[in-house]
């Protein structure tokens, strides 16, 4: 059974389960019915950060127009438009490879941001039932669950969860921090600008 965590809380990966190595990080959501009239178009993305806490250069940023890192250790599945859920419900989903993972990497953030949330008056107060889940791709287990309760009402960006090495050991941390610009604001955060 899957480990159901809390904003905030952390999981040492590699003391939960030694073998984990191929993992999937599906995100999924909810879009609340309101009158906008505009489609909503979520975008899952991540950052890969070095010890700096910043991205080593813009393939360090997978999204939907650079799905896979460079050494292939980390693979976005694709774009979901429609915002109708996949594999296990999932809405987009990430692919990551630890063992693959360059040393350089210290963390992996995963995000999710509204695209062309100004434009179209979008924010994530809108969006419902926003998780992420971290699976074991070789048994196809499910290995922790977040479910990000708070209420986003005036932000365009969620960073839902992290990767990271801490004493040559893979954490996971619960996030679920609400930014304002979007995917500009993470990019700059994440020294890509």
């Amino acid at each position: 059974m899957a480990i159901q965590l809390s904003k905030g809380q952390r999981i040492d990966l590699t003391k939960q389960d030694p073998g984990l190595n191929s993992i999937g990080i599906g995100l999924g959501w909810d879009v609340k019915q309101f009158d906008g009239g505009q489609d909503f178009d979520l975008d899952a993305s991540v950052f890969l950060l070095d010890a700096s806490g910043k991205c080593r250069n813009e393939q360090d940023f997978i999204f939907y127009n650079n799905l896979a890192s460079p050494d292939q250790s980390v693979v976005h599945t694709g774009d979901n438009r429609t915002g109708a859920g996949g594999d296990g419900g999932d809405d987009e989903k990430i692919l990551v490879n630890l063992k693959q993972v360059s040393p350089q990497i210290e963390k992996i953030v995963v995000t999710v941001t509204i695209y062309d949330a100004e434009g179209r008056h979008q924010n994530f107060g809108q969006v419902l039932n926003a998780y992420v889940r971290l699976t074991n791709e070789e048994s196809g287990s499910e290995v922790l669950r977040y479910d990000l309760g708070e209420d986003f009402s005036i932000e365009t960006a969620v960073v839902f969860c992290e990767l990271y090495r801490h004493n040559g050991e893979w954490k996971f941390a619960a996030v679920g921090s609400g930014y304002q610009g979007g995917l500009a604001a993470l990019i700059n955060a994440y020294g890509l600008q």
